[in-house]
């Protein structure tokens, strides 16, 4: 049946709320704060309780659905990763506590950065950044101050291939340095003779690369060592994207690979809740080169306080530090959750992780190659991308969209689309290493059902979702002019 909305059922008198008595002193508000008239609806309190409750039943969440977003690792989140990060002792802290009084925090804190560094092969690790695109921009801010502290002021190039994130362009801009993009080869890999006449060309302006491994076409670098050797071979650092590490955990080392620095994602490989702008957290790792140039402050143990029962942990700042990056310590619940994760799951289980996620993600493209058409046949790692439905209903006018707005009226959430832009019409599917095989199984389902309606009733595609609260809407319009209220007719 169709609800009425709340402000349909609003009637002068209806109240949701009693509040108590005042037991303080009343004061005048400024008349700036005031307004004359603020028409919210009047209801009761059971129809405020469902109209809140039905908003919440709209929201789709990988707690409610499969979530195969591509270069997202939209996993589920153990709930014991919340009740750690909700413990007083954790949740009540304030970040001018002395720190005699948050060893608890810090012991985590320092133990995360060993964990981080043991798991990329790196020499330290900052907590700090906020985010996986804060990662990179620290990241290659690091690289910079690594130059000049050597004068070499010359340098200005970052090499990013076109395989990369749309961050890694918008981060060397954003440092004061301009992007030479490397091209992909026909397997999707960096192309070794492109890379080469870069490095030759601009090899004592090189700052260093940005290389996402795997590539956002789900597919581990064939020539990796071979392009961190180049790249230093002409006085570059190697960043390393680290976005997809969820293929990667207990496997491969970045770090061992040749990677100077990296970025973690903590929301994403290590199980905390994000989408809709955050929480994130962007630790980023480096090498023993670029150690002394973490942003500041990190946690170490400081031996003239401790004693032979109890390390007593401090902050200190790297000799040579870009400073600080974010405010205090960074998004110290998301630190919490990424411990509790790691040690729930311990080494063998991170790499299972991995295992699992590749695992998953080649059971995918194994089921599905037949059908949609697949750019790169190679092993995937945890995700692969499709170019778009099947060659015969794109020719009629179906494309990748139609495909992903009927995937809703299936109950799953659309893979990522139309990235990474070397693909047409791409369709990028992570599975992650959470999901049974029955779901699987379903998704694989819908989308041969999709590719058959296709044929046989294009439209029906055109017009989805049909099941949706909301019909397919004008994207660009709705961001372009937006209602961020409800209003009467």
């Amino acid at each position: 049946m169709t609800r009425p909305l709340i402000f349909e059922i609003s009637r002068p008198g209806r109240c949701a709320t009693a509040l108590p008595a005042l037991d303080v002193p009343t004061a005048d508000l400024p008349s700036s704060l005031l307004r004359d008239d603020l028409p919210l609806p009047e209801v009761s309190e059971i129809d405020l309780v469902r109209h809140y409750t039905r908003l919440s039943q709209l929201n789709y969440g990988v707690d409610t659905g499969f979530y195969p977003l591509g270069s997202c690792t939209m996993k589920y989140n153990p709930k014991i990763n919340e009740q750690m990060a909700r413990l007083p002792g954790f949740a009540r802290l304030h970040p001018y506590q002395d720190e005699e009084t948050a060893q608890g925090a810090l012991f985590l804190m320092y133990h995360l950065q060993e964990f981080l560094a043991e798991i990329g092969g790196f020499a330290a690790v900052s907590l700090q950044p906020a985010a996986g695109a804060h990662g990179e921009l620290t990241g290659v801010l690091m690289m910079r101050a690594y130059h000049l502290d050597r004068g070499d002021d010359q340098r200005d190039v970052i090499l990013v291939p076109d395989s990369a994130h749309g961050t890694n362009p918008a981060t060397t801009t954003m440092s004061g340095l301009k992007v030479i993009e490397i091209p992909s080869d026909a397997r999707g890999n960096v192309d070794m003779v492109a890379l080469e006449a870069a490095c030759e060309e601009h090899g004592d302006r090189l700052v260093g690369m940005m290389l996402t491994n795997p590539n956002t076409l789900g597919l581990f670098d064939e020539h990796v060592e071979e392009i961190t050797a180049l790249v230093h071979e002409h006085g570059g650092l190697m960043y390393g994207d680290g976005a997809n590490m969820n293929a990667l955990l207990g496997i491969a080392r970045p770090g061992d690979l040749g990677f100077d620095v990296l970025h973690y994602n903590l929301h994403k490989t290590f199980s905390t809740p994000h989408g809709g702008g955050g929480p994130g957290s962007g630790p980023v790792g480096a090498s023993e080169r670029l150690a002394e140039f973490l942003p500041l402050p990190i946690v170490d143990v400081d031996l003239q306080r401790s004693d032979d029962e109890e390390l007593f942990y401090t902050f200190v700042d790297p000799p040579k530090s870009i400073g600080r990056v974010k405010a205090f310590y960074g998004h110290f619940g998301v630190l919490v959750r990424a411990y509790v994760y790691i040690r729930m799951l311990g080494a063998d289980g991170l790499r299972r992780v991995a295992e699992h996620a590749v695992l998953n993600a080649n059971y995918l493209k194994g089921r599905l190659e037949g059908t949609y058409p697949l750019p790169y046949d190679r092993t995937c790692m945890h995700e692969f991308v499709l170019a778009g439905p099947p060659d015969d209903v794109q020719a009629a006018g179906v494309h990748t969209l139609d495909v992903a707005k009927r995937l809703m009226d299936y109950g799953f959430h659309p893979p990522t689309v139309y990235f990474p832009l070397i693909v047409h019409e791409a369709l990028m599917i992570e599975p992650t290493e959470t999901e049974s095989l029955e779901t699987l199984d379903g998704f694989v389902e819908a989308l041969l059902r999709i590719a058959d309606e296709a044929r046989a009733d294009p439209d029906l595609l055109h017009a989805a979702p049909h099941n949706a609260p909301m019909r397919r809407l004008d994207e660009v319009h709705a961001a372009k002019k937006l209602t961020l209220r409800w209003k009467p007719e």
